[in-house]
C-alpha cells in the first residue's frame, strides 16, 4: 500500500517562512540569501515526507501566496522581481484578499478586470515560482483559479478557462509529474460548469497529472473519475459521499485512487483501525490504491512534539501535520497486516453538567431583542452624541517589541502580575491621549495584553486550551495560534473588564468593550467533533454574554463583538447553508441580548458578503464594520437590494498594506458608497486591527482619516 501527502505547512516549527519573508522586506537579506532561506525551507519539507511518505510533491513552497503564483506563472501580473512580486501583496495597488473556501486561509483574489484580450503567457522564469518547479511540482489547477478569481464576464469564462489550460498543457510537458489541485471541484456547479471541466482536462489526456479535489465530496463524481488523468484525490474524511459512491461504483482500474482518511483540518487523532477497514473495503473495489491526507497539511500546526506544557491526556489524543504523517503510514502499514497501538479516545475530558444545563435550558426569547433597532438607535443617539461620519479603530494598535517583550517576560514570570498591569496601564493612558490629540469619536483600548483575538480568550475561557508552538499561516507570513476547544466552554471570571473599564476612567469619550465572538472562536481553533457545535457556540456566547453585563455594570457603553470568520465558516455546499447560519446568527444574537441602551459593533473582515447579507441583517447589531479599500467601495453595493437600516462602518484604510491612503482617497470610496446608503449611517474606520502596523504609519493614516471625516461633515 503506497502513502501519498501533500500540502505540508511552510511555515516551518520556529516560523523560519515569516522570519525570512519579513527579513527580506526590512533588508535584512540579499534577494539570493532570502531564496535560499525559502529554498532550504522546502528541502527541510521533503526531508520529513521522506521519513513516512511514499509520493509528494516536492515542489508546494510558495513565497507569498499560490493564487498569486498561478496569475505570476500565466502573464495575467508580470512582477520583475521580487520587490515586484510583493507589491503585489501588500503594496498600495495589493491584490483584494478573501477566505480560502470554508477555512482561515486567506487569498489574494486575481482581478480580471479591464483585460480586453486573454491575457495569458507562460513566465515560469520569475524567481518566485523556481521552487514551484521540482520534480513534482504543485500548483493550484484552472478551473479553480478561474471560478475564484474575479472580473471574469459569465460569457467569458468558457473562452478564458479553455485558453488557460492550454497554457496549463505546455506547463506539464517540462514534468514527469504535476499535482494539480482542484478544490473547487466540491463547490455547487451546474451541468454547464461540469461539461467545461470535461472538455478541458481532456486536452490534458496523455499528460502525468494527479488531480487532488478536498474540503468535501465531488457532486459530479462519475464524471470526475473518468477524467483522463494518472491519479485523482479524494477526500473521504468530509467527503463521505464520495466514499459510499465508490463503495457502491468502484472506481477505474487505468487511474490511481489517492483515498484521503487521514484529516487534514482538525487535530485529533485519526482511529487508525477504522481507516484501515475503509482502506480494506476500497481494497475490493479499486485497482490502484494510496492512503493519504484527505485535504493540504498547511491547516495545522508542524507537530506536537514540542508541546510539552500540555496536558498530556489532552496531548496524546492529538496529531499536528507531522504526526498525520506518520498516521498515512501506519493506516498503509496497518492494511499491510502490522498491529497499530490502541486508538486514543477524548472521552468525557472537559465535559462540565452546568453548561451544558444552562445551554439545554435556553429558550427562543433568549435569542431575540425586546428592543427594536429603531428605538435601540433614539436611546444610543441620545446618550453617544456622536457627530455625523463618526470615526474609529477596529480594536487592536501597534504590539511593538516592548509591548512583545514585557508579554513574554510576564508570561516566563520574570514579571510580577502587578507590573505587568501598571505597564499595560502606561500605554493605555498613551494610546487614550494619543486618539484625544488624533480627534477620534469612539476610543478603544488598544488591546495590549492581547496576544491574539481568538487566543486571548482561549487562554481566559474554561474548556479550551492553548498551544506553545501551534502556528498556523492565516495570509501572507501572519502566523497564529489556534486555541483546542477540548470540552464544555465556560468563562470562570471576568476577562477583560478591568482595561476596559481603566480605559473609559482616562476620557469623556466612549471606549468600546471588544470581544471576539463565538463562531470566529470556533472558525479559528479546533473543535472536538463528537459534540453539536450548535451547543459549544453557544456555550461561548453565554460567556460573552456575562462579559457584556459586567461591561454594561462599568459604564460601558458600546461593545463590539467581532464575528470576522462569519462567512468563512460556513459551508461550501449551498443546501448546507440554512443549518449552519440558523445557529451562527442565534449565537451571535444570543451573545449581545443585553441593556438595549448598549451600542453593540460587529466588525467582519474580507468576506463575499453578497452572498450572505441577508444573514448579516438577520445579526442583531447596530453598527458593522466592513473591508471597503482594496474593493474601492464596490461592497457597499452588496446592502443596496436590502432594507439595511443599520449603520455601517467603512473600512477605508487597508492594513494589510503598509501604504498610506490618502484623505482623498478615503472620501472616494465613502463618496462612492453615499450613493447606496444613508450619509447618517456610516462610520470611518480602518479595514482590520492595527497590531501588526508601526506607529508612523497608523498616526499619518488616522490622522488622514479624521481629516476625511471632517471634510465629508463640511
Amino acid at each position: 500500500m503506497k502513502t501519498y501527502a501533500y500540502g505540508f505547512p511552510k511555515l516551518g516549527q520556529k516560523r523560519e517562512f515569516k522570519m525570512t519573508v519579513e527579513g527580506f522586506w526590512n533588508n535584512n537579506f540579499s534577494q539570493k540569501e532570502f531564496v535560499e532561506g525559502i529554498s532550504n525551507i522546502q528541502k527541510d519539507n521533503v526531508v520529513i515526507y521522506q521519513e513516512n511518505i511514499d509520493v509528494f510533491p516536492d515542489g508546494e513552497v510558495s513565497f507569498y501566496d499560490f493564487m498569486l503564483d498561478a496569475a505570476v506563472l500565466f502573464g495575467v501580473y508580470e512582477p520583475k522581481d521580487m520587490n515586484g512580486y510583493y507589491e503585489l501583496c501588500r503594496g498600495a495597488g495589493a491584490l483584494e484578499m478573501t477566505k480560502w473556501f470554508n477555512t482561515n486561509y486567506h487569498y489574494l483574489v486575481p482581478d480580471f478586470h479591464g483585460f480586453v484580450n486573454i491575457p495569458f503567457k507562460l513566465n515560469k522564469e520569475h524567481v518566485a515560482l523556481k521552487l514551484k518547479q521540482g520534480d513534482f511540482p504543485q500548483i493550484i489547477g484552472p478551473f479553480t483559479f478561474l471560478k475564484l478569481s474575479k472580473g471574469i464576464p459569465n460569457n467569458s469564462f468558457r473562452k478564458i478557462f479553455l485558453s488557460l489550460i492550454d497554457h496549463y498543457k505546455i506547463f506539464i510537458k517540462d514534468f514527469k509529474n504535476i499535482q494539480i489541485d482542484e478544490p473547487a471541484f466540491v463547490m455547487d456547479l451546474n451541468q454547464q460548469e461540469v461539461d467545461l471541466i470535461k472538455e478541458g482536462y481532456q486536452r490534458l489526456a496523455g499528460e502525468a497529472v494527479t488531480l487532488m479535489t478536498y474540503y468535501g465530496s465531488v457532486d459530479f463524481i462519475q464524471d470526475l473519475v473518468s477524467l483522463p488523468v494518472a491519479a485523482i484525490g479524494l477526500d473521504l474524511v468530509r467527503g463521505k459521499d464520495n466514499l459510499d459512491y465508490l463503495l457502491k461504483k468502484g472506481f477505474p482500474s487505468d487511474k490511481v485512487l489517492i483515498a484521503g482518511l487521514v484529516d487534514g483540518r482538525n487535530i485529533w487523532k485519526t482511529d487508525i483501525q477504522a481507516a484501515v477497514e475503509e482502506l480494506k473495503k476500497l481494497s475490493s473495489k479499486v485497482k490502484n490504491l494510496a492512503v493519504s491526507n484527505a485535504a493540504p497539511l498547511y491547516h495545522l500546526p508542524v507537530s506536537t512534539s514540542v508541546e510539552d506544557q500540555m496536558d498530556p491526556r489532552l496531548k496524546n489524543c492529538l496529531a499536528f501535520a507531522k504526526e498525520k504523517l506518520v498516521e498515512i503510514r501506519l493506516i498503509a502499514d496497518g492494511f499491510e497486516g502490522k498491529a497499530a497501538g490502541p486508538y486514543v479516545r477524548i472521552g468525557d475530558y472537559g465535559k462540565n453538567k452546568d453548561v451544558q444545563q444552562r445551554v439545554s435550558n435556553l429558550k427562543e426569547a433568549d435569542f431575540i431583542k425586546t428592543v427594536s433597532l429603531q428605538e435601540r438607535r433614539r436611546m444610543h443617539d441620545l446618550q453617544l452624541k456622536l457627530p455625523l461620519f463618526p470615526t474609529t479603530t477596529i480594536g487592536s494598535f501597534p504590539q511593538t517589541t516592548e509591548v512583545r517583550s514585557k508579554r513574554s517576560l510576564f508570561v516566563k514570570g520574570a514579571l510580577s502580575v502587578v507590573d505587568y498591569r501598571e505597564y499595560v496601564k502606561g500605554e493605555i493612558d498613551k494610546l487614550i491621549q494619543f486618539q484625544e490629540d488624533l480627534g477620534l469619536d469612539v476610543f478603544v483600548h488598544g488591546e495590549y495584553e492581547r496576544t491574539d483575538m481568538v487566543e486571548f480568550f482561549a487562554q481566559k475561557l474554561e474548556g479550551i486550551a492553548t498551544t506553545q508552538n501551534g502556528w498556523i499561516i492565516s495570509y501572507g507570513t501572519r502566523a497564529y495560534r489556534p486555541p483546542i476547544i477540548f470540552g464544555d466552554v465556560s468563562r470562570a471570571k471576568p476577562m477583560t473588564v478591568d482595561e476596559i473599564q481603566y480605559a473609559q476612567s482616562k476620557t469623556k469619550k466612549p471606549v468600546k468593550g471588544m470581544l471576539t465572538g463565538a463562531v470566529t472562536i470556533l472558525a479559528w481553533g479546533f473543535h472536538r467533533e463528537d459534540m453539536p457545535i450548535s451547543d459549544v457556540a453557544y456555550q461561548i456566547s453565554l460567556a460573552l454574554q456575562d462579559e457584556i453585563l459586567d461591561y454594561e455594570k462599568a459604564g460601558i457603553k458600546i461593545v463590539q463583538v467581532d464575528e470576522a470568520a462569519f462567512r468563512e465558516k460556513a459551508p461550501i455546499k449551498r443546501r448546507e447553508w440554512p443549518a449552519y447560519f440558523n445557529w451562527a446568527v442565534k449565537s451571535f444574537n444570543l451573545a449581545t441580548n443585553t441593556d438595549p441602551n448598549t451600542q453593540i459593533h460587529t466588525h467582519m473582515c474580507y468576506s463575499e458578503f453578497g452572498e450572505i447579507i441577508g444573514h448579516i441583517s438577520a445579526m442583531d447589531f447596530d453598527v458593522i464594520s466592513l473591508e471597503a479599500s482594496r474593493s474601492k467601495g464596490d461592497i457597499i453595493g452588496f446592502f443596496e437590494n436590502i432594507d439595511f437600516q443599520r449603520q455601517i462602518g467603512l473600512g477605508v484604510w487597508d492594513i494589510h498594506s503598509p501604504s498610506v491612503p490618502a484623505v482623498g482617497k478615503m472620501t472616494d470610496i465613502v463618496k462612492r458608497s453615499l450613493q447606496k446608503i444613508p450619509k447618517e449611517n456610516f462610520w470611518l474606520n480602518p479595514d482590520c486591527g492595527l497590531k501588526t502596523r508601526q506607529w508612523p504609519e497608523v498616526k499619518e493614516a488616522l490622522t488622514n482619516m479624521v481629516a476625511a471625516a471632517q471634510m465629508l461633515r463640511r
